[in-house]
């Protein structure tokens, strides 16, 4: 098993395609054929059905596919690793949570950029536990993630902290008013989100059930519906304060306590801290401390220079 059988196989099982997969690997379909034939004999079990729309895979071969995803993100890392001489170039792929890429992460990315434009920068949004299976499996680098984060193969450090908020249109009547009227909607971001996860714990403690939830994707979208009256939400007072609508909202602070929460970068302890990822670290800090906030510790294992 090469890493050329692994590349082909990750292939096959994407497009579920021998043809798109040839055209992906830029190769001819026999050759796909060939690699996947011999793959299967190596670890003697069949991994496609082959039918009249292309393959899939068999339950062998679903078995394999994370296996197949590791194994290939782990050779990339070595790679990295052996050919890493302290130059900042190369890929970044990086995790973030919505709110984090849409609030946070223009400057961090924009100043990178200008320090290091040779890196190629690839990244994935998404809620916190699916981030952190990501990081897990490989697939990114590093992510901004809400913590706290207790994993024994994950380290990591806080980055940013923010005030959790509740925030409904400026108009609208209070959340328990419109609890009783039958018109409480709470707009989240999908299952596995910290926010939606904080929003929920909230609502029950202070007896606001039942309520309605309305899945979207982005902050904007959310804020979009909240200042049109759709529902309320709960995020950081940073993503308020940066939002177009932010004239249409009214922002409340929870009491008697206000509830923080942290973003926290995270990266596997056991894969390489190359140059490249100590640099995003480091640009992390200086435009926090040009935001005014005092700069968190590095990354564990991150070199100090």
């Amino acid at each position: 098993m090469d890493a050329t059988a692994l590349a082909t196989f990750l292939a096959v099982a994407r497009h579920g395609s021998v043809t798109a997969a040839a055209s992906e690997l830029h190769t001819v379909q026999s050759n796909v054929t060939a690699r996947m034939k011999q793959l299967e004999v190596d670890l003697e079990n069949t991994l496609f059905l082959r039918h009249s729309r292309g393959v899939t895979l068999t339950a062998a071969g679903v078995r394999f596919l994370g296996y197949a995803q590791r194994l290939q993100a782990l050779a990339d890392e070595a790679r990295a690793a052996v050919r890493d001489d302290g130059s900042v170039r190369g890929n970044l792929r990086l995790g973030s949570m919505e709110t984090t890429a849409a609030v946070r992460l223009p400057a961090v990315l924009g100043q990178f950029h200008q320090a290091h434009p040779e890196v190629q920068i690839e990244i994935r949004t998404g809620p916190t536990s699916e981030l952190l299976e990501h990081v897990l499996a490989r697939r990114v680098d590093c992510a901004l993630v809400a913590g706290p984060v207790n994993h024994p193969e994950l380290t990591g450090r806080t980055v940013f902290r923010d005030e959790l908020v509740l925030v409904a249109a400026r108009d609208s009547g209070s959340v328990s008013q419109r609890l009783v009227q039958g018109e409480l909607t709470a707009i989240t971001f999908r299952q596995g989100c910290s926010y939606r996860q904080h929003l929920e714990t909230q609502f029950a403690a202070r007896g606001w059930l039942p309520f309605r939830r309305l899945e979207m994707g982005t902050v904007e979208g959310m804020l979009g519906c909240v200042g049109a009256n759709v529902g309320v939400t709960v995020l950081p007072r940073s993503a308020v304060q940066g939002s177009r609508a932010q004239e249409l909202l009214r922002v409340e602070a929870f009491t008697p306590q206000p509830l923080w929460v942290d973003t926290v970068l995270v990266r596997r302890a056991d894969a390489h801290l190359g140059a490249t990822l100590r640099a995003f670290d480091k640009t992390l800090d200086v435009v926090d401390a040009a935001s005014g906030a005092t700069p968190p510790k590095m990354m564990a294992g991150a070199e100090q220079s």
